[in-house]
């Protein structure tokens, strides 16, 4: 079928379409229907199904007789290790945690906090929680104490599972300090930790409280699968909110089955057993969904990998994964391939493996834009697909379905919205605009299975961020455009929108003109304050490896390439060569953070900020170009 046929399909009637994508996952008791809207606009999906994500994602494959095919490829090219387990291994190791926790009282409803590094050990401790029917959140590796203990207090768990430490490249990142002041500092306090402790660091164990991974396991019965509702919650994973209190995102239990299940052949193209790479981290919602989830639910071969794209040891890294362990659909953010490109713009180490096995490569997390699309895709010979998603998605809004038919690629655009979604381009009053002109981007509900029903008990605040300002909708927060075939092109967060002298123009499209400059990296503009204009257009541009050219020369041209572009409506005149960005730990940029410095406001440290030393190179170079104002 082409794309247009399953999309009408599921137009025509998405009861129909979910209850016969729902027919590849195993249930205890079938749903009676897909939808549930008695209480919309809070919708809910299969609710009257019950059902268990461990089974359907390790147990079943062994029953089916596959329990020797590998689930996870352990790579670590900072602890040089590598390992893999087999379905049959994952099985045992789940069941005995999940035994083990069961032991020491956790239960159907419970929540359990997880705070772990890239290793096995990690989607482990995830696969127990949903073996018992516990609710998981998993909070990334290294995150500051006092967060960690802002969201003990939201989620309030009964345990938490850590490791002894983290590791970058050259350092150690010491987990248990920073678990132990989040729970001084938190007001709610769990019965019990678990601490799984690494060679590279091993972790003081308070007594009474904290036990050993491996100790506490002796000796106990494995944990059979725990069948929940359809909408009992899988998880809460928590998104940076703008008052700084996290918001928490849930996910409920079998439209995350059916919807992950689903996009695994539809969008991503792999069949069961294919080796499905997504190289990001499971504090954020695509390891959740595609290094944990997804893969294992399709019965593929998921790939953990502890490394950096560049500097372990170096920009061949993800190469050299690829082809040792036979990739075929490889998923990262465009800032990796930034980071890659920047190391090897002519791609030399691309040339050392063979590749042969990749068929795909999809990009997400932030605007992908065409210079880097084409860089990929001059080096891999294989398409390079932009697709776009949000942490209270789950998984793809739009996306080119390579699984149902290739679509042409349109540099700048995450190609058409997938079933499930009706996606609409509407003005300040809630009206939609014209194909070409930029608005909010908002989904008439519902929203499909395997998206946020619902925060964690915050309910007033989901309606107030989500479903208030255009209602029958889903805000999205982002701002864009569609074109006459439908095509969906993804400008900026809304807030990314600026108002030069009454003109709205989208930041996204001047990075787009900056980055085709060859001499430049990775950009990133922002608004700042102007009294005459309003607002006005400010660049930073990190250069190349090896592009050694006069920084007021090439500032010259990109002011000239946006004039020439976007037109001098665009205001664009101040531009400046930085070292780096400041990012979060994910990649995405903070140019909300750019802004309050350059406006002279005072701001939060954002909590997943990577780097903290960069905003004050990031205040050096405003202050050269005058800003703050005052």
């Amino acid at each position: 079928m082409a794309y247009k046929d399953v999309y009408d399909s599921w137009n025509q009637d998405p009861n129909a379409f979910w209850m016969q994508a729902a027919e590849s996952i195993d249930w205890d008791k079938k749903p009676s229907k897909a939808l549930f809207d008695e209480n919309a606009p809070l919708y809910e999906w299969f609710s009257d199904g019950m059902v268990n994500t461990c089974w359907n994602a390790v147990d079943r494959h062994v029953e089916a007789g596959r329990g020797e095919q590998t689930a996870i490829i352990y790579d670590s090219p900072i602890t040089h290790t590598k390992r893999s387990i087999s379905y049959v291994e994952l099985r045992n190791r789940v069941a005995l945690l999940a035994g083990a926790l069961r032991a020491k009282g956790v239960e159907k409803g419970d929540r359990v906090i997880i705070y772990m590094p890239m290793i096995p050990e990690a989607l482990e401790a995830m696969l127990a929680c949903a073996r018992l029917g516990a609710i998981h959140s998993v909070v990334f590796g290294g995150f500051a104490a006092h967060e960690l203990a802002v969201r003990i207090d939201d989620a309030k768990p009964k345990c938490i599972i850590a490791a002894s430490c983290g590791l970058e490249p050259g350092r150690v990142v010491h987990y248990k300090p920073l678990l132990d002041g989040a729970i001084d500092q938190a007001t709610h306090k769990p019965d019990f930790c678990v601490i799984f402790q690494r060679e590279q660091e091993v972790a003081h164990l308070e007594e009474g409280r904290d036990v050993n991974w491996h100790g506490f396991q002796y000796g106990v019965e494995p944990a059979d699968c725990v069948p929940v509702e359809g909408n009992h919650p899988a998880y809460i994973l928590y998104t940076s909110g703008t008052t700084g209190q996290p918001k928490g995102v849930i996910r409920h239990t079998a439209g995350q089955l059916v919807a992950l299940n689903w996009t695994m052949k539809n969008v991503y193209n792999v069949d069961p057993g294919d080796v499905f790479w997504a190289a990001s981290d499971v504090g954020w919602v695509v390891g959740h969904s595609y290094i944990c989830y997804g893969p294992l639910i399709h019965g593929n071969t998921t790939i953990v990998f502890e490394g950096k794209p560049v500097g372990t040891p170096d920009a061949g890294t993800f190469w050299r994964v690829i082809s040792e362990h036979n990739v075929k659909s490889f998923f990262t953010a465009p800032t990796a391939f930034r980071a890659v490109k920047r190391d090897d713009p002519t791609g030399e180490f691309v040339k050392k493996y063979d590749l042969s096995c990749l068929k795909a490569v999809f990009l997400a997390g932030e605007r992908a834009d065409p210079d880097t699309i084409k860089w990929a895709q001059d080096q891999l010979n294989v398409p390079v697909i932009d697709h776009w998603w949000q942490t209270e998605t789950g998984w793809a809004i739009a996306a080119n379905p390579l699984g149902i038919e290739e679509l042409p690629v349109k540099l700048g655009s995450p190609s058409v919205p997938m079933p499930g979604y009706d996606v609409r381009i509407l003005d300040e009053a809630g009206h939609e605009v014209a194909d070409g002109q930029l608005g909010a981007i908002a989904i008439k509900l519902p929203l499909p299975p395997g998206t946020l029903p619902n925060l964690w008990n915050a309910e007033a605040r989901y309606r107030k961020s989500y479903l208030d300002h255009f209602p029958g909708y889903y805000e999205t927060g982002d701002a864009g455009m569609k074109d006459e075939d439908g095509y969906l092109y993804i400008m900026a967060r809304t807030d990314d929108v600026i108002n030069v002298a009454g003109h709205r123009l989208s930041t996204g499209a001047m990075e787009e003109v900056l980055a085709a400059h060859p001499d430049v990296a990775e950009c990133a503009v922002i608004g700042v304050a102007d009294k005459l204009k309003g607002q006005m257009p400010m660049g930073f541009l990190c250069l190349n490896t090896g592009a050694d050219r006069d920084h007021g020369d090439v500032v010259k041209e990109c002011v000239k390439l946006v004039r020439e572009q976007i037109g001098p409506v665009a205001a664009f005149k101040l531009a400046t060569v930085v070292d780096r960005l400041p990012k979060t730990r994910s990649g995405k940029i903070l140019r909300g953070t750019m802004v309050k410095i350059a406006d002279g406001e005072s701001f939060k440290m954002p909590a997943t900020i990577d780097d903290p030393d960069i905003l004050d190179e990031i205040a050096d170079a405003l202050k050269g170009l005058g800003y703050p104002a005052s």
